[in-house]
């Protein structure tokens, strides 16, 4: 194809021409229009004037806008005070203008589609042994995101009044909301409250040693924040949940007994109970409807997920990513080892936290704790406990431990008859079906510990009552 194709010089100078007529129809021109978007560049020269000396406070005419540029070696060249001139002489029309600036934006695209194609082709004939086919593909996928979002030439500075602005905005908006909350909701009263929601661009870890319901407490969360949705709450949200030691059927399986009331043992042995067959196919029905999204793909690289994720963002506006778990994610480089494991997974946190920010979601990333909590005669964890814990507490906004007293003292029953033994059934039947969730790690505020309900043979977690 002709590259000299990918842009129009009439209607860039009509666009122009227009703005210059009359400032106020810059207006009409769509949010994400930005002067880079010209293939010409002393177009965008211009067009950023016009903006700089309208947002002034003052009027960008011919005279306004030759004094803007006259240092301009560019404008100079093109005898751009005559050329300012010709555009105005030359405009039709003023009704016109967001039509332009979608075509001149369709071309710009266009342009960027062919660059990274051309960079693709060219990576792919090189035959790079330490960049595989897969890298190139999921790298080409990443910048096409981009492109498709708006995030390519998009600038990271913010002034502070926009920020103050917009954090007024997320405070009236959550006292709007009879959950005061900020973020997406996890479904547990007391949880929301201490955090405020799961914040977008946060990157919350949760962790515990096996068994005591990690995967649990996420997917919980997951149906939780997506019932919500589905009940046109605006505290919910569409999830994507990245399952790397269970399968999708596993997960759906638990979510269909969590609601059910039938433990998941039995629905896959299909001993479902006549009476309640009617009302197992009901809710299964109505689960077909939750925005929730599961991929069990094993073995995994970040670039997957990363990816993955931004695809979902795009088509399904998704609002909440859950990892289970953190420690199998892959870091997709050639040759790696588990000498360099510690390394590998201070990127992938490095990475979980940028792919929050970048999506401004929030990242719910479950994680495992070393064996020393079983060495200790207290077994709540505690932040040391973190397996290769040094980048996961570093790069968390909020870190929380699954912590189920009842799993241990289970398992310490002493003879019965014995006195030991009748102390040992009191203190059971206070930590039954009880489950404390120790927040650990709060950026945006304390920490402490909520205690939930838990019922092992529903996998389900809910909230106590007050």
């Amino acid at each position: 194809m002709d590259k000299t194709l990918l842009h129009n010089q009439d209607v860039e100078q009509a666009l122009l021409g227009a703005l210059i007529l009359d400032n106020s129809v810059i207006d009409t021109i769509p949010d994400y229009f930005a002067a880079y978007h010209f293939a010409s560049e002393l177009h965008e020269k211009i067009f950023d004037a016009i903006r700089k000396i309208r947002d002034s406070g003052s009027i960008a005419d011919p005279i306004t806008l030759g004094v803007y540029l006259t240092s301009d070696e560019m404008f100079k060249l093109a005898d751009g005070q005559k050329y300012l001139l010709d555009l105005v002489d030359s405009t039709i029309s003023l009704n016109n203008v967001r039509e332009y600036s979608k075509i001149i934006y369709d071309l710009y695209l266009r342009r960027q589609i062919v660059l990274i194609s051309d960079e693709s082709i060219t990576k792919a004939q090189e035959l790079n042994a330490k960049e595989s086919a897969l890298n190139i593909i999921e790298n080409t996928e990443k910048n096409l995101y981009e492109i498709a979002t708006g995030i390519v030439g998009k600038g990271r500075l913010v002034q502070f009044s926009d920020a103050l602005a917009e954090s007024i905005e997320a405070a009236a908006s959550a006292f709007r909301r009879d959950s005061h909350i900020v973020g997406v909701t996890s479904g547990f009263k007391l949880l929301d409250k201490w955090l405020g929601g799961l914040h977008k661009s946060d990157l919350l870890v949760v962790a515990g040693r096996p068994s005591m319901g990690k995967t649990a407490f996420a997917t919980n969360i997951s149906f939780n924040t997506t019932r919500a949705k589905l009940n046109n709450s605006p505290d919910g949200t569409g999830v994507v949940f990245f399952s790397l030691e269970m399968s999708a059927e596993q997960l759906a399986t638990r979510i269909l007994a969590t609601e059910s009331g039938i433990p998941s043992d039995n629905i896959r042995r299909g001993e479902i109970p006549k009476d309640s067959f009617d009302k197992f196919l009901t809710i299964s029905q109505d689960l077909e409807k939750l925005d929730l999204f599961i991929d069990d793909t094993p073995n995994i690289t970040i670039n997957q997920i990363r990816n993955r994720t931004r695809r979902l963002k795009r088509q399904h506006n998704i609002g909440l990513v859950v990892i289970d778990y953190l420690q199998l994610i892959e870091s997709g480089k050639i040759g790696s080892s588990s000498e360099n494991r510690v390394q590998e997974i201070s990127e992938i946190t490095r990475a979980l936290k940028g792919l929050a920010k970048e999506l401004d979601v929030p990242v719910l990333a479950l994680s495992q704790l070393s064996r020393a909590v079983e060495q200790r005669e207290d077994k709540k964890p505690q932040l040391s406990d973190l397996r290769e814990s040094g980048s996961i507490e570093q790069d968390a906004d909020v870190v929380m431990f699954v912590f189920r007293e009842e799993y241990y003292k289970s398992r310490k029953e002493p003879q019965e008859g014995t006195i030991e033994h009748d102390k040992w059934q009191m203190d059971m039947e206070k930590i039954y079906n009880r489950s404390e969730i120790i927040i650990a790690k709060q950026r945006h505020g304390p920490v402490g510990t909520i205690k939930l309900y838990f019922d092992g043979r529903l996998t389900k977690f809910g909230n106590l009552m007050e």
